[in-house]
């Protein structure tokens, strides 16, 4: 937010644009805009919203660590603290407020049923070390989860566990290293093949186990080059690493040949599940000959991005990596649940444990909640309607923005900024011109292959009149751009958010973490600031 400085400026008469004229109001607000100073700014000495008793004596055990100076924290009413992160919470986009359009991140809905069935006694109060005797129906839950998960993948396993789709793409590719472990053959496949397309945690994930990643190029179509797979395969390859539709929105339609040849080659076949809400209820992964995939639930079943918290990455396995699935499994033995834990006796050799406890039961809860109000006919049509509505997007726009490849696509839709050549107008600057609009940007310069991209992911949650909308303000902008005159304006933008355009580069790279009062602080009497 603002620092002093701005602030002082803002609330003595600071300037609010509006176009082609500009306003100026005392306070810095803009109409229900209101200008938010920082926590710290806003403190007084000696002001408590609570009153706490004095604690109580006690001996003096940090060896000399006690701090000696306050500790910093501001003082304000309870009224102004709620005021304040309400203010805060109101300049926030989300998904409950309109179309948002990030590709790659399957920003959908997330049904109100799922919060309920989260919070249920007996589930949102769950402790992981309570008895496995008072927790019977979580450990049911989590295996009518994972039959499920092995149903829409046919696949034979699931490890529940890990954290995400990184975490789950180190669970993969670790069974598949101690699969080659078992086969002796560790040592000689050291070579992970990975396209260019891939997202970025797949190459980081190869490397962080030990293995020399080498990128395959994408044909013209945006599809792995067939060809160039098939020259680098050899006895050095432990796997591929692909994804499936791939991050530029389309299904890899030689599917069946990669996996074919690299099974041949005597490698393994990791597929990224990143962007299986494209094809859940009509594609199965294990059809397609997927040895392991990581399911981001959190994206695919709802609550985008993990809900603002934990997310959850199982990882289906096929029969060859099954056995090394890691630690802890669910058993059943007879009518009883356990958890089968380190050096537990299974069917399989389990490759070790990968965090603490079983995994997070909050999104495995949600994802259950999604599955079954949505059944396996309401699966299949979200999968159908994010493609419906992708395609929607792309046929909408393809006259006016220049798609990066030709026809249809699956869940996102793709475009280059070779619409926007010769105008002066830069993909970020379009970007900020949608904030102006009212909308969050699509994803932008990713994938990498792609010049000035901008990946556009509409998810079957959105309602046609929002898209047509949201559309519309597209094609206005393309068509603003393209007079050769409104660079400037683009530059500007955006005029109307709380804040105007900022050096990401520098606050990412150099952040300010720390807020230390100013030396000058600025005048706080609003009589004084009124009368000069």
């Amino acid at each position: 937010m603002a620092s002093s400085q701005d602030r002082s400026q803002g609330r003595s008469g600071g300037i609010v644009s509006g176009g082609a004229t500009e306003a100026v109001t005392f306070t810095g607000n803009r109409a229900l805009q209101i200008e938010e100073p920082l926590i710290f700014e806003m403190g007084q000495p000696g002001r408590c919203g609570v009153d706490l008793p004095e604690p109580p004596k006690v001996k003096d055990r940090l060896n000399g660590l006690r701090r000696s100076g306050d500790i910093g924290l501001p003082g304000l009413s309870e009224p102004q603290v709620v005021q304040h992160y309400t203010r805060l919470s109101q300049k926030n986009y989300a998904i409950d407020m309109g179309v948002y359009p990030l590709g790659s991140c399957t920003m959908k809905h997330n049904p109100r049923l799922n919060e309920k069935v989260a919070r249920l006694p007996g589930i949102g109060d769950l402790h992981p070390l309570q008895p496995v005797s008072t927790v019977q129906g979580a450990l049911e839950l989590i295996d009518r989860l994972a039959h499920w998960l092995k149903t829409l993948t046919g696949m034979p396993a699931v490890a529940m566990s890990p954290a995400a789709g990184a975490h789950g793409e180190m669970c993969g590719m670790m069974a598949i290293a101690a699969a080659l472990e078992a086969r002796g053959e560790r040592a000689q496949r050291k070579v992970v093949l990975a396209p260019e397309s891939a997202h970025g945690t797949n190459p980081a994930t190869a490397a962080a186990l030990g293995f020399t990643v080498k990128p395959i190029p994408a044909n013209e179509t945006g599809r792995v080059d067939l060809a160039a797979l098939k020259a680098a395969l050899g006895p050095d390859v432990a796997a591929i690493m692909l994804t499936n539709p791939n991050t530029c929105g389309l299904f890899e339609s030689e599917i069946v040949e990669i996996s074919t040849a690299v099974h041949a080659a005597g490698a393994y076949f990791y597929c990224d599940g990143a962007n299986f809400n494209a094809i859940a209820g009509r594609v199965r992964p294990g059809d397609l000959g997927v040895d392991c995939m990581h399911i981001n639930l959190h994206k695919t079943f709802s609550t985008p991005h993990g809900g603002g918290g934990p997310g959850a990455g199982p990882v289906v396995l096929s029969a060859a990596l099954a056995p090394y699935a890691p630690y802890p499994w669910i058993v059943k033995d007879g009518e009883t649940w356990r958890v089968a834990e380190d050096d537990a006796k299974v069917a399989g050799t389990p490759l070790g444990r990968l965090k603490a406890f079983h995994g997070q039961m909050g999104m495995f809860t949600r994802a259950l909640a999604y599955m079954m109000s949505h059944g396996a006919d309401g699966l299949k049509q979200a999968s159908e309607d994010a493609v419906l509505s992708a395609n929607y997007v792309m046929a909408a726009l393809k006259d006016v923005m220049s798609p990066a490849f030709d026809g249809p696509c699956m869940h996102e839709a793709l475009f280059d900024d070779s619409f926007l050549k010769d105008t002066g107008v830069s993909t970020l600057d379009f970007a900020k011109a949608m904030i102006d609009e009212g909308y969050h940007p699509m994803t932008m310069y990713f994938p990498l292959v792609v010049h000035g991209a901008m990946l556009i992911e509409p998810t079957e949650s959105q309602a046609k009149e929002d898209l047509d909308l949201f559309l519309g303000a597209l094609r206005s902008l393309a068509a603003k751009a393209k007079t050769g005159t409104a660079a400037e304006a683009f530059k500007a933008a955006p005029l109307y958010a709380p804040r105007r355009r900022l050096d990401e580069t520098l606050a990412a790279r150099k952040p300010i973490l720390r807020w230390k009062p100013s030396n000058n602080p600025p005048e706080t009497d609003p009589v004084k600031q009124a009368a000069e």
